[in-house]
């Protein structure tokens, strides 16, 4: 079972949550998520366990407690949802600036 891990000290690192989650049972993976420009952690992670059960309990433990001096969220990971895809299509607009040649909007 995969859970989520909210509200994190952006100072939590992985050791430190499979050091926490593994009191529960074995621990698959630790995923911090970071922002992939600056590389500083968005607050919040993804947690793997084998067995659902440990994962309940971790969950039922866990959830609303301080850690890191931050109440920590914990819930069990939903399936991530598609986003609406951006459009770059300069006839649509979405595609930043210029104007589209067909229309005039660009000029030699």
């Amino acid at each position: 079972m995969k859970l989520y891990v909210g509200n994190l000290s952006y100072q939590c690192r992985e050791q430190d949550l499979e050091e926490l989650f593994s009191q529960f049972g074995t621990v698959s993976s630790v995923n911090v998520i970071s922002d992939k420009f600056t590389g500083r952690s968005k607050g919040f992670a993804f947690i793997e366990f084998d067995n659902d059960d440990e994962a309940n309990r971790a969950i039922e433990d866990l959830h609303e407690t301080e850690f890191m001096q931050r109440n920590l969220i914990v819930n069990e990971a939903r399936p991530r949802e598609d986003r609406p895809q951006r459009s770059f299509d300069r006839n649509r607009g979405g595609g930043g600036g210029g104007g589209d040649r067909d229309r005039g909007g660009y000029r030699r």
